[in-house]
């Protein structure tokens, strides 16, 4: 008899058991989207500029629900592109990171369309002591004379705001952990930014001024000159003077001059009496 109770509360407890698993597993079930997607992702810590191969890259779980806007699936198709922003292991790629196909490698890849490259020259205190990195944002300072010449016309101005570092020295790449000094740094801008930088180089020595990333506000300002530096207040011009107008003289009017008074001597010769002036 007391067999048979314990065997029952053996079968009973093996019936609750299945039950709690069972009721566990629909709950994981719930819990776990029930369909995934394979996309691409990088197989390694990939620098903008570089042409994919199939090292490169790999594919990936992903749950469908939240799969990456712009996600790829095919690796075999990105074969050859060419990535415009730097990407790290196990990031999903997107047309957004790849430049358009057929681009040819390198910084050509990296300009935006309607834009160009140009390349200036700078040292440890021009190029921010190696802080102006590629992705980095600059302001460019050009330090002149002003219409007249003379060091008292000395100015420096900001010419161009907000100029995108491309490339340092000829490395696209980029640890933002780590200063570079280098003596060439090559930034994008439109051609008529191209010309004022070769003309404010050409004139004056150049600056960057490194800014803040997310910080769009133009700098406004007047340029800084040695009486602004100093606060001294140029002093007003004082007015030239004013020449009087010459008025001609009136011609005076000639007066006919009165007759001069004659001496008379009367002679008496006998009966006859004369008289002779002089």
């Amino acid at each position: 008899m007391k067999n048979r109770r314990a065997l029952w509360m053996m079968a009973l407890a093996v019936l609750f058991g299945l039950g709690a698993v069972l009721m566990a597993s629909r709950w994981l079930l719930r819990q776990t989207p029930t369909t995934a997607n394979r996309i691409v992702v990088a197989a390694a810590d990939v620098n903008l500029g570089q042409r994919l191969t199939p090292q490169m890259m790999k594919s990936l779980d992903w749950p469908a629900d939240s799969l990456p806007r712009g996600a790829l699936l095919d690796p075999s198709k990105l074969v050859g592109r060419v990535l415009k922003t730097s990407v790290l292991r196990d990031e999903p790629l997107s047309e957004a990171k790849l430049a358009p196909a057929g681009t040819v490698g390198g910084l050509s890849a990296l300009i935006t369309e309607g834009k160009r490259a140009i390349t200036v020259r700078v040292n440890d205190v021009v190029g921010v002591a190696g802080f102006a990195l590629p992705g980095n944002f600059v302001d460019i300072l050009v330090n002149t004379q002003s219409a007249g010449g003379g060091h008292e016309n000395a100015i420096s101005k900001i010419v161009l705001e907000r100029i995108l570092v491309l490339a340092v020295a000829q490395e696209v790449g980029r640890d933002e952990t780590k200063p570079r000094v280098v003596n060439a740094v090559t930034l994008e801008v439109t051609p008529s930014q191209a010309e004022n930088l070769d003309l404010a180089r050409s004139v004056g020595t150049l600056s960057l001024v490194l800014r803040n990333q997310v910080d769009p506000r133009p700098g406004v300002t007047d340029g800084a000159t040695k009486s602004s530096l100093l606060g001294v207040v140029a002093k007003p011009a004082e007015p030239a003077p004013v020449a009087e107008p010459v008025v001609a003289a009136k011609p005076r009017p000639q007066v006919a001059a009165a007759p001069r008074a004659r001496a008379c001597t009367g002679v008496i010769a006998g009966v006859q009496r004369t008289q002779e002036c002089l």
